[in-house]
């Protein structure tokens, strides 16, 4: 999210060469209020269909306030935090801010107390909370936010078996998709854009071994 700072207060994105934008087909520049709004109730969904929902979010200018306030409202459903260590942060976009290289991965599950969660798969003394993986090189046309396809495989070996299904609700080019495909999972993406539909397309046949997905992704 490029929300930035002006004299103290929230303004949309500048526009500025010196800030990369990292989606050509829509802003992400949503005011804080409604960028707040937007995932809370995306999650609220999350919670209500799913046993166990895991959410990437790095703390940055646009995005630290919301999903500060996101996660008290929903603190009961916090089974657990990962830390994903990138490696080393990318220069910040201002003088006096800090590189960012790591995100947190959010555990929510079904509100019951303790950290317990019935559906992990790893034994006593193997789970780690850091995630020491870097960020892939791979980029798909203009899409430039692409998870490394070990941070997905990471997040299925730990909380899912094969024939489970998962859900990605901002498929992007569909690396869960194609994760899923490999460790035997079964998946649903929900994407807006055309463009990276017909790209993760692409990459979810060549999982398959070339059989062809004669039914995929439909804008509303």
């Amino acid at each position: 999210m490029r929300t930035r700072i002006r004299n103290g207060k929230y303004t949309k994105r500048e526009r500025s060469e010196r800030f990369s934008k990292k989606y050509d087909f829509f802003p992400d520049d949503l005011p804080i209020d409604e960028y707040y709004e937007l995932h809370k109730n995306l999650l609220a969904e999350y919670i209500r269909i799913a046993p166990l929902s895991l959410i990437v979010i790095q703390v940055v200018t646009g995005s630290k306030e919301a999903w500060f306030g996101i996660m008290g409202d929903f603190r009961k459903y916090i089974k657990d935090i990962v830390v994903w260590d990138k490696g080393y942060g990318q220069p910040a976009m201002h003088d006096k801010v800090l590189n960012r290289a790591t995100e947190f991965i959010l555990i929510f599950g079904d509100g019951s107390a303790g950290r317990y969660v019935h559906q992990a798969m790893f034994p006593r003394g193997e789970g780690e909370d850091i995630w020491r993986i870097g960020r892939d090189n791979e980029f798909f046309g203009t899409h430039r936010a692409v998870f490394p396809k070990k941070l997905v495989r990471k997040a299925l070996s730990y909380y899912s078996k094969e024939t489970d299904l998962i859900l990605d609700p901002f498929m992007g080019v569909g690396t869960t998709a194609v994760v899923a495909e490999e460790m035997g999972r079964r998946w649903i993406g929900v994407e807006i854009e055309e463009k990276y539909c017909a790209v993760a397309k692409k990459r979810i046949e060549k999982a398959r071994g070339q059989k062809r997905i004669d039914f995929f992704f439909r804008n509303a």
